[in-house]
């Protein structure tokens, strides 16, 4: 047997090893990222639209007395903060509802912002009120948690 005839059949075997090569780190890169996500798993939600979880987030970081306050005063005043998110959240969907018109018609949506600029600030009354009575009665460290909320924030009073 000459040096050219077993030329392919070397060829062949060293050429086999690298795809088999090749073949075993593209399976260990697609296990290797499958496990990261697995272990990773999903990022907790950063931000809810409903006032109440966002209420109960910020007294869970609340001394616990302090905490068991704030619950019950947003307890104690749901049915106002129910009514007047809700009004607010009507008078954003109208914005969009405008928006969707055809044909377009810019004094209906200036009105329609208008009436969400006085429902935001009417909701914003009924939690900042329940936030300033609630304070009143908070221990010092309380507040001090309030104002540093969220928790981990840069203030002017900490060091950075």
């Amino acid at each position: 047997m000459s040096t050219l005839q077993l030329l392919p059949s070397i060829v062949a075997r060293g050429s086999s090893r690298w795809l088999l090569l090749g073949s075993l780190a593209l399976n260990l890169f697609f296990v290797g990222i499958a496990v990261a996500m697995a272990i990773r798993g999903p990022a907790p939600p950063s931000w809810d639209s409903n006032v109440f979880v966002r209420v109960d987030r910020l007294a869970a970081s609340l001394p616990p007395g302090d905490g068991d306050l704030l619950r019950g005063q947003i307890k104690a005043n749901r049915e106002t903060i129910e009514d007047v998110q809700a009004k607010y959240r009507a008078a954003q969907d109208a914005i969009r509802t405008t928006l969707r018109q055809e044909p377009f018609d810019a004094a209906a949506l200036q009105k329609a912002m208008a009436k969400t600029r006085g429902a935001r600030q009417n909701f914003d009354q009924a939690i900042q009120g329940v936030f300033a009575g609630s304070a009143a009665q908070m221990s010092p460290a309380g507040r001090r948690a309030l104002a540093d909320w969220p928790p981990g924030r840069k203030t002017a009073d900490k060091p950075q």
